[in-house]
């Protein structure tokens, strides 16, 4: 672990340097080999007839951007939900929240005249907000208490749930289930960076809120009791967590469909290096998020080429192992 103040933000500092080379490679890598020339004269004198320019724009650049922010989201979203919850096993895909997202853009496709991505966002909130509150509801005790088992338990009965719902829906409608075939997977291709735009108000608005309750954040994890001891209402600390989670998974779901796993890896990465102080945890999660994603993404065109594996199915290799590990572990332990 790094212990001091100048380790740790020597740390960031090589760890965003090792995004931006993540970001630079998954601009430049691929089944289709570009010169170093042509990214530098894609933005400088873009030719619509360049083959390397068109795919470099309309392609690598903006597979790369929502990478790296759907990762750097998702990260931040389950660090949080491990400290509102004290759970070390709490995720938005564990959890049921990108489930609950991605059940309800299928019926915005499924039942509702919702057909451009730009409209799915709103249906993925709504979705993650009813996830959410579900597994709340379901894992509250007798006397209103959250139990980090029944929380788990009930994540997985609502994605369970929420899943079969959406596999439901797609049987009966075959088309919707083309529209919505790469969501269901998880994958960052074929998207535009006009999908983005509408998104970065919420993504910023949630970002910079969880930057302001990074000292709350600390105090919770010293008990609610403890918070309330401090003159904090820990139950308002809570609600603001839990919204910021529904808003960077929902959103996320919303660009990028179903990628497991993200949440629940990258925050035990970051407290192993920088400890449990939020004010370097979330921006390590940040950074490493963003490289696991980019990293992922890139890996998915190599693997099985000239196909790509959808980017949910590489997080989803990675993560199943490690999350046994935490369980194996956390039941050793009780």
């Amino acid at each position: 672990m790094l212990n001091s103040a100048a380790a740790k933000s020597i740390g960031l500092l090589l760890g965003a340097l090792v995004a931006l080379g993540a970001f630079f490679a998954s601009v430049m890598l691929g089944t289709t080999e570009i010169a170093l020339s042509s990214l530098f004269g894609s933005f400088a004198h873009y030719d619509p007839t360049n083959i390397a320019h068109i795919i470099l724009l309309t392609e690598r650049l903006p597979r790369a951007v929502i990478a790296a922010l759907v990762g750097a989201s998702l990260a931040i979203a389950g660090a949080l939900m491990q400290t509102m919850t004290r759970n070390p096993l709490a995720s938005p895909g564990i959890l049921g929240i990108n489930a609950g997202a991605m059940f309800f853009v299928v019926v915005a496709v499924s039942l509702l005249p919702l057909h451009t991505p730009a409209h799915y966002v709103w249906a993925a909130l709504l979705g993650a907000l009813v996830a959410a509150v579900l597994v709340v509801v379901l894992s509250r005790g007798r006397h209103g208490e959250l139990s980090p088992l029944r929380v788990v338990l009930a994540g997985v009965a609502v994605t369970a749930m929420f899943v079969s719902f959406s596999q439901g829906l797609l049987v009966v409608d075959q088309q919707s289930f083309e529209s919505v075939l790469y969501w269901l997977a998880g994958s960052v291709s074929g998207r535009d960076l006009s999908l983005v735009a509408p998104l970065l108000p919420l993504f910023g608005g949630a970002l910079l809120l969880s930057a302001l309750l990074v000292r709350h954040a600390n105090a919770l994890l010293l008990g609610d009791d403890m918070v309330t001891g401090l003159g904090m209402q820990a139950t308002t600390i809570k609600l603001l967590l839990g919204l910021i989670v529904i808003v960077l998974a929902g959103s996320s779901v919303a660009l990028a469909g179903m990628i497991g796993f993200v949440g629940l890896i990258v925050p035990h990465m970051a407290r192993g290096l920088f400890g449990i102080d939020h004010r370097w945890l979330l921006p390590a999660c940040a950074l490493l998020g963003a490289c696991l994603l980019l990293l992922a993404d890139l890996a998915s065109r190599f693997l099985m080429p000239p196909q790509e594996i959808p980017v949910g199915v590489m997080t989803a290799l990675i993560g199943t192992p490690f999350f046994i590990y935490l369980a194996r572990r956390k039941m050793a332990g009780q």
